[in-house]
């Protein structure tokens, strides 16, 4: 089992990666369907081949994507599971709460003073 601080470093790296807009376009484009390393970088034409293949390492360190090779190709393709444990994490019990602050409030107001 992680201890808490590998899995905190693990979700830092993927708060790390999501924080960038040209990493989330990629996460985008890689949702849809796998791709090949090439069509990842030709969809981000006004950057240089290395500044995209710098993104693609991030979001790999974060394990937001996986790679294997065909050939001399090579194809990415989305992991969702860090996303999943941020979800579960964060967004599922922050969801909770703020359900049941909106049902208190509800509560409240229908309440006979």
């Amino acid at each position: 089992m992680a201890s808490p601080i590998d899995e905190d470093e693990r979700d830092d790296a993927v708060f790390k990666a999501l924080a960038n807009s040209t990493r989330r376009r990629i996460l985008d484009m890689l949702r849809d369907e796998p791709r090949t390393t090439g069509e990842v970088c030709a969809a981000f034409a006004r950057l240089d081949r290395t500044t995209v293949l710098q993104h693609i390492r991030v979001l790999e360190r974060a394990e937001l994507i996986g790679g294997h090779r065909v050939g001399r190709t090579r194809r990415l393709a989305l992991a969702p599971l860090p996303i999943k444990r941020i979800h579960d994490r964060w967004i599922g019990e922050y969801t909770r709460a703020a359900v049941g602050l909106l049902a208190d409030l509800e509560n409240q107001s229908t309440d006979p003073a």
